[in-house]
């Protein structure tokens, strides 16, 4: 039941019915825990199972954590947890992935090992809400929330249907207490909330799929075949409005379904693409999980509060799993470890030059903003490959090596599309770099954004591509 179907028009104009019911509160939140729980069976109902074995592992964690004070029994509480949790998760999506490694390494030594095929389903979303309860879990053993005294609360806290399969990645701290008192959209909040979806719809239906995804599809898709340099290099800036527009499409919806029914959640991008460096980048793109593996990864390492030498290790430690959090395959693996080499060198460039004054910064912020987008487009050809091999194929024609056989895979019209969509995206990225659309929608006189709406509802009402599921679906 994905945001850009009909069913899901249909289910979410029932539930806002039903929230807006003269009813109490608690059984308005019994409503909306009952509706998340159908929406992710609409996906695949036994891996509702999964989603009641965290909640329920970390409900009761939660609270033998907050009674005892024996630092031996707190630290076997979390470690119950993470094996869990983690369990589940390197299960369902790393199982298959590990067992090829050892395969691979047997044949190395000359070991002929050919085991059953494990034939594992990744269940949708369990990345998320892996997480998600695991926050919680971090944050009561480190004493920095309360303990939810409302199982209802926490339950809905866990499944809450808007983000639940492909995020943001939401802390009960910013949701919790929004359950305590009842929740109803006001008008502005509803306008608003169903403005955010319309956007985020017609950024994943109009423009990653009907104008992206085909010519990026036309190289990155065409395995054994290798492009020539313009194709690379098209087909990655189209990759890289693709994605954008995807996730980034998703997470608006998440937000604006969420609005509409009272609920804040917060923002997941914030104009990535203009982004003056990569500490700027992972402040602005997937924010609640960048914000997840520092706080709960990276400061757990050490942060940089151990020498230049272990902050580098830790940042590499953080960004090659954050890599592997995307997908079991040694390609995530590279696309963070290449994001954690990106981190380290700017700040050994910060080291080496701490007296840039703010003049020769504000002169050098274009120049950063591009070399920051055009490293950015390099790491996503390992995250979107189908494998190693096809990645470095296009690599090397990016780097104007191509191989012998190169041939011209998209066409100098689509390219110069994807060059126009993308090019219009990193200037009105640049523009807003320091505001937010809601500031930006509200400075916006009121015939002008009816207009834009309504131009953005018809675009989607007459979209005719290929229906594609969301990217982040499969992590």
């Amino acid at each position: 039941m994905s945001f850009d179907s009909f069913s899901f028009a249909l289910f979410f104009a029932i539930v806002l019915l039903l929230h807006r019911l003269p009813i109490s509160w608690r059984l308005r939140k019994l409503n909306l825990l009952v509706a998340s729980y159908l929406f992710y069976m609409a996906w695949s109902p036994p891996f509702v199972v999964l989603l009641w074995i965290s909640t329920l592992v970390d409900w009761f964690i939660g609270r033998w954590l907050s009674k005892t004070e024996s630092q031996p029994i707190r630290n076997l509480l979390l470690a119950a947890s993470l094996i869990v949790n983690l369990g589940m998760l390197s299960y369902f999506k790393y199982a298959n992935f590990i067992l090829d490694n050892f395969i691979s390494l047997a044949a190395m030594v000359g070991i002929a090992y050919q085991p059953r095929e494990l034939d594992i389903v990744l269940p949708v979303g369990i990345s998320f809400f892996t997480f998600q309860t695991l926050s919680y879990t971090f944050d009561i053993y480190r004493r920095k929330d309360k303990l939810c005294q409302s199982f209802l609360d926490y339950a809905l806290f866990v499944t809450f249907f808007p983000q639940l399969v492909a995020g943001p990645i939401v802390r009960s701290t910013s949701f919790l207490p929004q359950c305590i008192e009842p929740k109803r959209a006001n008008v502005s909040q509803m306008t608003w909330g169903l403005t955010l979806m319309v956007v985020g719809l017609f950024q994943k239906v109009c423009v990653a799929d009907n104008l992206l995804a085909p010519i990026t599809e036309s190289v990155y898709d065409a395995t054994g075949r290798s492009p020539d340099v313009w194709s690379a290099w098209v087909s990655t800036l189209a990759f890289s409005g693709q994605i954008y527009c995807d996730f980034a499409g998703y997470s608006t919806c998440a937000i604006g379904a969420a609005l509409c029914l009272g609920f804040a959640i917060p923002d997941n991008f914030r104009f990535p693409y203009a982004a003056s460096g990569f500490s700027d980048f992972w402040r602005r793109w997937h924010i609640s999980l960048s914000s997840w593996l520092r706080d709960y990864l990276y400061i757990s390492l050490g942060g940089n509060r151990k020498g230049s030498t272990r902050t580098s290790v830790n940042l590499m430690a953080t960004m090659l799993i954050g890599g592997l959090w995307h997908g079991a395959s040694w390609n995530f693996v590279i696309w963070g470890g290449l994001h954690g080499v990106y981190l380290s060198a700017e700040r050994f460039i910060k080291w080496l030059a701490p007296e840039l004054n703010r003049t020769t910064a504000i002169l050098l912020r274009l120049p950063v903003i591009a070399l920051t987008f055009v490293l950015t487009c390099f790491a996503w050809v390992y995250f979107r490959a189908p494998e190693l091999v096809d990645a470095l194929s296009i690599h090397k024609a990016m780097l104007c090596l191509p191989a012998p056989d190169a041939t011209e895979m998209v066409n100098p019209a689509r390219g110069m599309l994807a060059i126009a969509v993308v090019g219009s995206m990193l200037i009105w990225q640049f523009a807003l770099r320091n505001t937010t659309y809601e500031h930006f929608m509200a400075k916006m006189p009121l015939a002008i954004r009816c207009l834009m709406i309504g131009a953005m509802m018809f675009a989607i009402s007459i979209s005719t591509g290929e229906n594609r599921a969301f990217i982040y679906f499969q992590f």
